[in-house]
C-alpha cells in the first residue's frame, strides 16, 4: 500500500502534527482515484477477517424485523393503515431505512477508529488527499450495508413470506433508495468523528439519532395516529420522506414523489457533511 500511496516526491516527509507539511504531502503521490481504491480495499479486507462486524450490525434490523412483525401483526389496524396492505410490507421498508441509519453511524466510528489506531497520522507522512480516506470509509461501509440490506430481504422472504406488491423491481429500487440515503447519511457521521474524535461521543449521537428519529416517523405507524405534537415532529423529519417513499417504492403505491425529496435532503446533507468532514479532519492530531 505504501508503494501506492507514496508515488514520487523529492520532499522529506512532513511531521504527522504538521498542517502545513500534510497539506504540500497531499499535493502529490498517486492520483486520488488510485488512493480511494487502495484505502477502500484496506476497510473491506478487514470486514472479510472480521465478518462478526457484518453479523453485529445484523443484529438489530432482524430483531426489530422479526419483533415488530409478529407481535404488532396480529393487532387490529387503524383507519389510518393502507388497506389491504400487511404489516410486514407496511414495516419492511423501514427496517431497510433503519439499518441505513445504523450504518451510517459505522462510518464515522470508523473514522474514529482511524484516527486513533494511528493510521491517520501515517497517511499524514505521505502524499495523500485528505479525503481520499473519509470517501474510501464511506464506500467501504457502503459495501457492508448493501450486503446487510440483501441479508435482511433474504431472511424477509425466505422466512416470513414477504412479498411487496411492486415486485422485484420496485423492492430493488427501494433498497437502492436506502442505500442511497446510507452514503449519504455517513457523511454526516463522518463529519461529527472528525470533530470529536472520540468513541463515546459517537455512540451517544448513533443511539440519539436511531431511536428518536426512527420512532419519530412514519416508520411503524401511520403518521396520522401519533399524537398530535409527534405527528408534527415526524412531517418535518427527513427519515419520514425516505420511508414513505421506499414504501411507495416497494408497494407500488402513490407517494414516490417523497424520493425526489429525499435524495434533495440527503444530498444537502452529504455535500454539508462532507465539507465538514474535510475541514475537520485537516485539524492537527
Amino acid at each position: 500500500m505504501t508503494t501506492q500511496l507514496i508515488g514520487t516526491s523529492d520532499s522529506a516527509p512532513p511531521t504527522p502534527g504538521s498542517t502545513k507539511g500534510s497539506a504540500a504531502a497531499w499535493g502529490g503521490g498517486s492520483s486520488m482515484f488510485t488512493q480511494i481504491r487502495v484505502l477502500t480495499g484496506r476497510s473491506l479486507r478487514a470486514l472479510v477477517t472480521d465478518p462478526g462486524v457484518i453479523l453485529f450490525g445484523l443484529f438489530q434490523p432482524v430483531i426489530i424485523l422479526f419483533i415488530l412483525t409478529q407481535v404488532f401483526s396480529g393487532m387490529g389496524k387503524s383507519a389510518h393503515f393502507p388497506q389491504g396492505i400487511s404489516y410486514l410490507d407496511f414495516v419492511m421498508p423501514a427496517i431497510l431505512v433503519d439499518n441505513a441509519v445504523q450504518s451510517a453511524t459505522q462510518s464515522g466510528i470508523g473514522v474514529v477508529e482511524d484516527l486513533k489506531n494511528g493510521m491517520v497520522a501515517r497517511l499524514r507522512c505521505l502524499p495523500v488527499h485528505p479525503s481520499s480516506l473519509l470517501i474510501a470509509r464511506s464506500l467501504a461501509n457502503l459495501v457492508r450495508a448493501t450486503i446487510q440490506i440483501a441479508v435482511v430481504i433474504v431472511l424477509a422472504v425466505t422466512v416470513l413470506g414477504y412479498s411487496p406488491q411492486g415486485g422485484p423491481e420496485k423492492l430493488l429500487a427501494s433498497a437502492g433508495l436506502a442505500l442511497f440515503i446510507t452514503w449519504t447519511l455517513g457523511w454526516a457521521f463522518i463529519a461529527a468523528a472528525t470533530w470529536l474524535r472520540r468513541a463515546e461521543p459517537m455512540q451517544n449521537l448513533a443511539v440519539i439519532a436511531i431511536l428518536p428519529l426512527m420512532f419519530a416517523s412514519s416508520a411503524y405507524v401511520p403518521v396520522d395516529d401519533l399524537p398530535s405534537w409527534l405527528s408534527a415532529v415526524a412531517q418535518a423529519n427527513p427519515l419520514t420522506y425516505a420511508i414513505d417513499a421506499t414504501r411507495a417504492l416497494a408497494l407500488d403505491t402513490p407517494g414516490t414523489g417523497s424520493a425526489l425529496i429525499a435524495v434533495l435532503i440527503s444530498s444537502v446533507i452529504a455535500v454539508v457533511g462532507g465539507v465538514l468532514a474535510v475541514i475537520g479532519f485537516r485539524r492537527p492530531l
